[in-house]
């Protein structure tokens, strides 16, 4: 989702990735610890607002690994009758 919207806040990019941040916060820390995406943290009043970016080591391994999984298995069933 990061490769394709560059920037989200994590509300939207765990929503998007159809993720619970209860169950899922520590699949977003590793890849965040891997170097793969990079984490912004930002005060907006009282609160704090997370973002998060895809790295150029997250781009290279987009284009490396998923890229080509998801040439072989689209998700948009339209891909797939091409």
């Amino acid at each position: 989702m990061l490769a394709e919207y560059g920037e989200l806040n994590q509300t939207k990019l765990l929503s998007y990735c159809g993720l619970n941040l209860a169950k899922h916060k520590k699949i977003i820390d590793e890849l965040s610890e891997k170097g793969l995406i990079e984490k912004n943290e930002k005060l907006w009043g009282s609160k704090t607002i997370v973002n998060y970016k895809i790295t150029e080591k997250g781009k290279e391994f987009y284009k490396m690994v998923l890229d080509p999984y998801e040439e072989m298995f689209p998700r948009n069933k339209k891909e797939r009758e091409r």
